[in-house]
């Protein structure tokens, strides 16, 4: 079966589409989402999701998170003795997904959908799929994240032409996508967006008030501290939906800490975060070449949505009341099922045909100017950002010196007009006879897909002489060996076992709790989890889930009443 993905930078979860519908595959704690978080613990195990959250409350130098954001990059992860890139960090996360799907829908999953922010480059959304390959996952298709949530609110499924914008918030990137249906397709028009800007970012809104009102800097938290307080922000920003302060507190140090922040007070901080929604907004309408008044259905997906400043701040900002009426968080993994279920041209659903767009120019440096001293490099698009894709599109180029006999093809993506300001994914160099400058032409195709695979082709007009290259980035070129070794790492890593997975999350949830708790509630559970260790020692499976059943309960009971946020 074909399974939906959506990769997320806060959380993930995947989906299917069976027996007429489309379904959420829980994860082995039996919840929708699965936090994006791995960790390594002394025992070299690695945990994964809720587990691996927990774990990092108390270890947060072997855990890590908001790795997405640096897909395509070289950052490095040390966690314990081992080292990871992003991409091998999501495949960890997409492999725990895999094994969900199995395990819940009782056979095999060999192949995907995932999905990616709009304004991915061609470089992340390259790693992106290098991770599901490192995960043991065949990534049919990289689906753009809000044209997944357009399938899952049913764009065109009562046969209507409309024209949406679908602004997808999550938790570390936001992307603007214009897109109209009409006639059985679902035509991408523009996207836009912002790759660091998320809804983590409103969280250290309320880290930076904290510490601001309580006269800290962040110099005088130690890791542990600043998870909690990170955990505490978190919890606040989910209850900012409702009326009345709300509390953030944390120990610093040995001395209680506390902040009591005002909604007014929290958007206030917030404008700069939320006047950086409106230029993605105002330039994808421009390149769609459509007004506000052409719109028919604004729609917000992602977990930032769920913040009712962001979603007032849209509505004065477009003057239109915006549609969130599926859970921002599962949407996109629904769609994403849904273009799964087409890919398999499953009877039971319509089939609309996507359409995509090139979301970053593509093109080239090249040299202008009549003399040495008047020569300048310019950047020369060859595709142009928001073409409809697959598209191919061909330039010509002539040389620019005396006698030259080589042309070196730089394949730049960006929008800036400096060549050196934008990103180089690639080279081509070609041979040409020796002549004078501007004799030579050199005609170079860039050929640009659905599945983001860039061919550039370079043919000498005298000559006849080709060359074609599949970019593919220096930094993280690996070859078919080298990918069989990394899977094979991942592989061998020792995980945490799936018969143990709810067990581990108990014993590391209860550990976070006691060290939070008063005198009194540290007695109720170290009693609870004695007898949890108890039974798992010498238990049967039954009184093992039951102990730990009791245990959680009393948890979650001592934290809701110490949650780090009150109404008043």
């Amino acid at each position: 079966m074909l399974i939906g993905i959506d990769l997320g930078t806060t959380n993930s979860l995947a989906a299917c589409f069976r027996n007429g519908t489309v379904e959420i595959i829980p994860n082995r704690l039996g919840k929708t989402l699965t936090p994006s978080v791995v960790s390594v613990n002394e025992d070299s195990q690695v945990l994964i999701g809720e587990t691996a959250r927990e774990y990092g409350f108390l270890h947060p130098d072997r855990t890590a998170r908001l790795f997405k954001r640096t897909m395509g990059t070289d950052k490095i992860y040390v966690l314990g003795e081992q080292s990871f890139r992003s991409e091998e960090l999501s495949a960890l996360v997409l492999r725990s997904l895999k094994e969900d799907a199995e395990i819940y829908l009782g056979e095999k999953i060999e192949e995907a959908i995932i999905s990616v922010p709009a304004y991915f480059n061609d470089k992340q959304r390259r790693m992106t799929r290098t991770a599901g390959e490192l995960a043991g996952l065949k990534v049919s298709r990289i689906i753009n994240e809000p044209t997944a949530s357009a399938l899952a609110y049913g764009v065109g499924e009562k046969d209507i032409g409309e024209c949406c914008m679908v602004l997808d918030l999550g938790g570390g990137t936001f992307d603007v996508t214009i897109l109209d249906y009409y006639r059985n397709i679902i035509e991408v028009y523009a996207v836009a967006g912002d790759n660091s800007l998320g809804g983590e970012d409103f969280t250290t809104v309320l880290i930076d008030l904290f510490l601001k009102e309580n006269g800290l800097a962040l110099t005088d938290l130690d890791l542990g501290t600043f998870a909690e307080i990170y955990k505490n922000a978190e919890q606040c920003k989910c209850g900012f939906t409702a009326a009345g302060k709300l509390r953030i507190c944390a120990r610093v140090n040995g001395r209680d800490y506390e902040s009591w922040i005002d909604p007014k007070q929290y958007e206030a901080a917030c404008l700069n975060l939320l006047e950086r929604l409106r230029h993605p907004i105002e330039r994808s309408l421009k390149d769609a070449r459509i007004t506000l008044n052409d719109l028919d259905r604004i729609i917000l997906v992602g977990g930032g949505t769920r913040l009712s400043l962001v979603r007032d701040y849209i509505r004065k900002m477009t003057g239109i009341y915006s549609e969130y009426s599926i859970d921002p968080e599962t949407s996109v993994a629904l769609g994403a099922a849904i273009a799964a279920a087409m890919k398999e041209r499953n009877s039971e659903i319509s089939e609309v045909i996507l359409t995509d767009v090139c979301p970053f120019t593509l093109g080239t440096e090249v040299v202008t100017g009549d003399g040495d001293f008047m020569d300048e490099l310019q950047y020369l698009p060859i595709i142009e950002r928001n073409t409809v894709i697959p598209v191919s599109h061909t330039e010509t180029v002539y040389t620019s010196k005396d006698n030259q006999t080589l042309v070196s093809i730089k394949v730049l993506q960006g929008e800036s007009r400096i060549p050196s300001a934008n990103l180089l994914i690639g080279r081509l160099n070609i041979e040409v006879p020796a002549g004078p400058k501007g004799q030579e032409a050199i005609e170079i195709t860039y050929t640009y897909d659905v599945n983001s695979l860039l061919e550039v082709k370079a043919k000498v007009v005298s000559t006849g002489l080709e060359k074609t290259i599949i970019i593919q980035d220096e930094d993280n070129r690996i070859t078919e060996e080298e990918a069989l070794e990394r899977m094979k790492r991942l592989e061998y890593l020792k995980q945490n076992p799936r018969e143990n997975e709810e067990n581990e999350y108990a014993l590391l949830k209860a550990d976070r709790v006691y060290e939070q708790a008063d005198k009194e509630d540290r007695k109720r559970i170290e009693t609870r989890r004695d007898l949890f260790e108890k039974a798992l020692d010498q238990g049967t499976r039954l009184e093992i889930d039951v102990q730990r059943d009791r245990l959680l309960e009393i948890l979650d009971k001592v934290e809701n009443k110490d949650s780090g946020f009150l109404f008043s």
